[in-house]
C-alpha cells in the first residue's frame, strides 16, 4: 500500500511539474529584446523630457558629445542598425543603411527639445516594428554591419546593449546637470 502510495504522489509531482513547466515556455528572444528596447525607450525618452533644454548642449568635456548629440545620436541609430537589415528607414532622416556618415548628420542638427524627443519616439518606434517583424527564423541570417560580419540576432543585441550604452551616459550627464531621473525619484 505504502508503495502505491509513493507511486501515486511521484506521478501527481511529475504531472504536475510537466503542467507548469508548459506554463512557463520561454518566449523568442526577439520577444524578450522587444521588452527589454520598451524599458530602455522609457527611461530614456524621459530623461530627455527631464532634462532641462538649455542643458541640451551641456558637454563633459571637449571633443564629446552634448546632451542634444547622445540623444541625436541614439535616434540615428534606432534607424541605421535596422537599415542595415533591410527595414528602411523614414527617407526624412536621410539616414541609408549603406552609409553610415548619413547618421552622424541626423545626430548634429540643431534641434530644440521637443523635437529632439520627437525624433526619439519616432525612431524608437521604427526599431520597435522592425524587430518586431524579424521571425526566429531570420536570426541567423548574415548581415554587414560597421564593415563587419553579424548575424540578424547579433546585429538585434548590438543595438539593444546600444541603447543601455547611451542610457547610462544620459544618466550620468543628467545627475551632473543635478536632473533625478523621473524613475528614480
Amino acid at each position: 500500500m505504502r508503495t502505491a502510495s509513493a507511486t501515486l504522489f511521484a506521478a501527481a509531482t511529475v504531472v504536475l511539474a510537466a503542467g507548469s513547466v508548459r506554463a512557463q515556455a520561454p518566449s523568442s528572444i526577439t520577444k524578450d529584446m522587444l521588452a527589454d528596447v520598451a524599458q530602455v525607450e522609457r527611461k530614456i525618452v524621459g530623461l530627455a523630457r527631464a532634462i532641462p533644454e538649455e542643458r541640451y548642449s551641456w558637454t563633459p568635456g571637449e571633443g564629446v558629445r552634448t546632451v542634444r548629440e547622445v540623444l541625436l545620436h541614439v535616434a540615428s541609430d534606432n534607424w541605421l542598425i535596422p537599415a542595415t537589415m533591410g527595414f528602411t528607414p523614414d527617407p526624412a532622416t536621410g539616414i541609408r543603411g549603406d552609409d553610415y556618415k548619413t547618421a552622424g548628420v541626423f545626430e548634429k542638427r540643431d534641434l530644440g527639445k521637443d523635437a529632439v524627443v520627437a525624433e526619439l519616439e519616432r525612431s524608437f518606434a521604427h526599431i520597435r516594428k522592425s524587430l518586431g517583424e524579424t521571425s526566429d527564423a531570420n536570426l541567423a541570417k548574415p548581415v554587414s554591419l560597421f564593415g563587419q560580419s553579424f548575424t540578424t540576432q547579433r546585429a538585434w543585441l548590438l543595438a539593444v546593449t546600444h541603447l543601455h550604452e547611451h542610457l547610462g551616459q544620459l544618466i550620468a550627464y543628467a545627475r551632473s546637470n543635478d536632473v533625478v531621473p523621473p524613475w528614480s525619484r
